[in-house]
């Protein structure tokens, strides 16, 4: 089976999105989660391979939630989500330790491009 992928986006249909890239690939999506608290517990819980993490949630956004990942896991691969526009945030989220980044709206080759590279 393939790598096991949590999927943290606030919109259903864009986790649905990356689900679909994900699952014809030979990818395992282990979980779903709709802001940052659940990204945190959902990944203390799965220990997945790799997180999508959208930037910009309710709750608790995907910098601060990355920041909490990274506290309890330094090796956590995690690739950030954001839409066009969010450059300085994107910067932020790398020098927290995101490993790279996709943007909305995706393209499903950059996405498996982007994992492939990370988990390399």
């Amino acid at each position: 089976m393939g790598h096991k992928v949590l999927i943290v986006d606030d919109a259903a249909f864009m986790r649905m999105m990356i689900k679909d890239i994900l699952v014809k690939n030979d990818f395992e999506v282990v979980g779903e989660a709709q802001d940052g608290n659940q990204a945190v517990e959902k990944y203390k819980e799965l220990k997945p391979d790799l997180v999508t993490l959208d930037i910009t949630m309710p709750e608790k956004d995907g910098i601060t939630a990355l920041k909490e990942i990274k506290g309890l896991d330094p090796s956590a691969n995690v690739i950030m989500c954001s839409a066009m526009g969010q450059q300085a945030m994107v910067i932020d989220a790398i020098q927290a330790g995101a490993k790279d980044f996709i943007v909305k709206p995706f393209q499903a080759d950059r996405v498996i491009e982007a994992i492939k590279k990370t988990l390399s």
